[in-house]
């Protein structure tokens, strides 16, 4: 739950803007389709959020992992050989599931349709090369020839820049670094990514080279190729398990988002353990902080709401949300405290109006975006936990949590809310009134109470 507080204006400077200036927020197709997604469904999906979800602020639509990957029989979440690559060992979409991509198109025809609907294009990508090109041995395009990547009298290939020490844990088949202290390796990375921006891509989520498969070299290698691109692309890193905010710190200056939980799911367990976490990079002043040509955002994964599928499933959505009506209100209003992207993963064609409403509420959107100072606030009692931000127009919002299986009451005190904020005047906002059950109204009272549900 959320209380709002209106304190004294105070003047406030324009926002610059700046590469995401404020978390971004969108849609990925994962939670939804897992690996096995069709043009038509994306595009069916990208429809309806231009539609319904954009005004509020949902620009992003992004592909995750295996567009590329062939849908046939055998074929998994961690196979090897049912890939489409290029001859220079780049992967390319599956042309059954993506037709567009017929001749060499790759996303472009599916980028243009979603700019056309006003929207941003963005696809998941994993770290280094596959395997499967470094057993075709495929050569390595240098894009200031157009020709094969040529050093010290010879061509270089994927033999030659592949890390077989250095496979992603969870798709070991999969994909391995690259050397990025070999030139052939930095030219094999300029290639993907003006591949990506030549087809229009506005975001990269370059998964298994941060967290547990930290992989700086290649995170700053990518990095410095994007800021040489004439395409804006938004970096995203991910996953992120066994993030501290020394590792954070590390990061955040290379990118715009980086996730610092493991994969979210809809369970109450994988919600509640994001509260640590979220505290402590906020505690070390990692939200908004400088990133890549603006801003970077600590990421807590993709919300699970809505119509889903299971985890590597090899189908698409096919079952309801797992979390409760309270545990799904807890979930987005940590999310928009902590302010970290906001991007939903249920199947949007089959959106129900409960879930529509909470992710659209005006209120939590705008702390997500434009509120300042967001940290947990630590007077509270009863084992709940909660947080405080400042709007941009000095009103001050509080969250309370209650991460207990039983219903409960916790008392804060106005006294210990000045500790966080120079706070002159409260009075208590109602614009969550329909959301939150307030067993008191308050009016510069010193102690005030409200149930948590």
């Amino acid at each position: 739950m959320v209380s709002c507080f209106r304190v004294l204006s105070k003047n406030l400077s324009d926002v610059k803007l700046e590469h995401a200036s404020s978390p971004p927020r969108g849609w990925n197709s994962y939670d939804s389709f897992s690996w096995t997604i069709s043009e038509e469904e994306f595009l069916q999906n990208a429809q309806i959020i231009s539609e319904r979800l954009l005004s509020s602020g949902y620009e992003y639509v992004v592909v995750d992992y295996l567009w590329y990957r062939r849908k046939v029989e055998g074929a998994n979440a961690d196979s090897l050989g049912f890939d489409v690559i290029d001859e220079w060992g780049r992967m390319v979409p599956d042309p059954d599931r993506w037709p567009s991509s017929r001749g060499g198109k790759g996303f472009t025809e599916v980028a243009k349709k979603v700019h056309d609907m006003g929207l941003k294009f963005g696809i998941h990508v994993m770290r280094g090369i596959s395997t499967q090109a470094v057993n075709a041995n495929t050569p390595i395009l240098d894009i200031t020839t157009g020709k094969a990547y040529e050093a010290g009298q010879r061509n270089w290939s994927s033999q030659d820049i592949g890390l077989k020490r250095r496979t992603c844990s969870w798709m070991q088949n999969g994909f391995m670094s690259v050397d990025t202290t070999l030139g052939a390796g930095n030219a094999f990375l300029r290639s993907l990514y003006t591949q990506y921006a030549e087809w229009g891509v506005d975001l990269v989520k370059l998964d298994c080279v941060f967290g547990a498969d930290l992989d700086m070299y290649e995170i700053v290698t990518v990095s410095e190729i994007l800021k040489q691109l004439d395409q804006p692309i938004l970096y995203s890193l991910s996953p992120g398990t066994g993030v501290t905010p020394e590792l954070a710190k590390a990061v955040s200056g290379f990118a715009n988002m980086y996730r610092i939980t493991a994969d979210d799911w809809d369970s109450w367990g994988d919600v509640a353990s994001h509260f640590d976490v979220s505290r402590d990079l906020a505690s070390a002043n990692l939200i908004g902080a400088d990133g890549l040509l603006g801003k970077s955002w600590p990421d807590l994964d993709m919300l699970p709401l809505g119509w889903l599928t299971d985890p590597a499933a090899n189908e698409g959505p096919h079952r309801a949300s797992n979390l409760t009506a309270d545990e799904q209100r807890t979930q987005i209003t940590l999310w928009s405290m902590a302010k970290s992207p906001l991007m939903f993963g249920g199947d949007v064609r089959n959106l129900d109006n409960a879930t529509y409403d909470l992710i659209t509420n005006a209120v939590l959107l705008e702390i997500n975006s434009f509120s300042s100072g967001n940290k947990e606030f630590p007077y509270i009692t009863n084992g709940t936990r909660s947080w405080i931000a400042t709007g941009r127009n000095g009103e001050i919002y509080l969250a309370f949590f209650n991460v207990n299986t039983d219903q409960t009451v916790t008392t804060a005190m106005t006294s210990d809310l000045a500790k966080n904020e120079a706070v002159e005047a409260i009075k208590v906002s109602m614009e969550l009134q329909e959301m939150f059950d307030l067993i008191k109204t308050i009016d510069r009272r010193d102690e005030f109470k409200i149930k948590v549900s």
